[in-house]
């Protein structure tokens, strides 16, 4: 059986949404619609869809996490290098995104950590 996973998170504002990850040099899957915006992330184009939250809501039947008040995933963006970590924390920050944890040396990582403008949680990790 072939399996193909995706994530499907809730969006404020789509256009925002779009233009974010636009920005950091993410390729849209297919169109945007009044419902949701989609982009692939990494060499083996995961797929995560960005819907209004209304309809992500709807599509769940229940509530959503209030990322001001805690986490519900995060997700996670190699580097080869330590120069490509630090390129990422100010395309992020330039792009509207919180760099909450910035580029530092860790156990054997150095990474940063953001938020988007949603709140949903991304890190970027190099391993020494």
């Amino acid at each position: 059986m072939k399996v193909k996973i995706w994530a499907n998170l809730g969006a404020k504002n789509l256009d925002r949404t779009e233009e974010f990850y636009t920005k950091l040099g993410f390729k849209r899957n297919g169109q945007k619609n009044d419902e949701l915006v989609s982009f692939l992330f990494g060499e083996d184009d995961f797929i995560i869809h960005f819907f209004k939250e209304d309809s992500l809501k709807k599509g769940m039947k229940g509530e959503l996490s209030d990322l001001s008040k805690g986490n519900e995933v995060i997700f996670t963006i190699s580097a080869e290098t330590d120069a490509e970590v630090n390129d990422w924390a100010v395309k992020v920050k330039a792009a509207g995104g919180d760099v909450f944890s910035p580029p530092e040396a860790f156990q054997s990582m150095y990474g940063c950590a953001f938020a988007d403008p949603d709140g949903h949680k991304f890190n970027i990790l190099r391993w020494k």
